[in-house]
């Protein structure tokens, strides 16, 4: 069987799996280009707080890659983002943060108060093609993922310091799927990288 297409079989039979196990926890690593933002940086206040459109979600690759995981920040505070995604004692995200694992699925931080339950994280589930993002779900505890798993639930497992982000130890049930497949479904994004 020709190699692009055993790849392209086994990545459609992998996506399913990828999808549930996203649902309980984060991982994985690919190769990235420079950091972009949509915004100027502007000073983070009490008030201020972010709406996220479609347009909004670009490919993954125009973030910055943290282990296996990519981050952004739309309101401009990419610094202040990349310190706790970086630190090993984790930290609150500031308000803006846009956190991805795969392309599928997203995390926004919005202003303190935001919602309580969520620790003030707004998820989405999206559809992505060549042509662009759209968003599918967003919300907070009644976000589900396509197998009916709450993406708040899964996210909450992680150890409070880290800001409900998961990773291989952050506290989060591990993923059934290996950060190869995880990093294939990454480098797979249909999306322009240049937007």
């Amino acid at each position: 069987m020709h190699l692009s297409r055993w790849r392209s079989g086994a990545l459609v039979w992998v996506l399913p799996f990828l999808f549930a196990a996203v649902a309980v926890a984060c991982g994985g690593a690919a190769h990235t280009a420079e950091p972009t933002t949509t915004r100027p940086p502007t000073p983070t206040t009490k008030t201020e707080d972010v709406h996220m459109n479609a347009d909004d979600f670009h490919n993954l690759h125009t973030m910055t890659h943290v282990r296996g995981f990519y981050v952004t920040n739309v309101l401009g505070h990419l610094d202040a983002t990349l310190a706790v995604a970086r630190s090993p004692n984790g930290g609150q995200y500031p308000t803006g943060t846009l956190l991805q694992l795969v392309p599928q699925e997203a995390m926004v931080k919005h202003r303190h108060g935001y919602d309580p339950t969520t620790n003030d994280w707004e998820f989405f589930s999206l559809d992505v093609s060549a042509q662009g993002t759209k968003i599918v779900t967003r919300g907070g505890q009644a976000v589900m993922n396509r197998f009916g798993g709450s993406c708040a639930s899964c996210h909450s497992a992680a150890n409070p310091k880290f800001d409900l982000v998961c990773e291989h130890d952050h506290g989060c049930a591990p993923l059934p799927i290996g950060d190869d497949v995880i990093r294939a479904v990454q480098n797979a994004d249909p999306r322009p990288v240049s937007h």
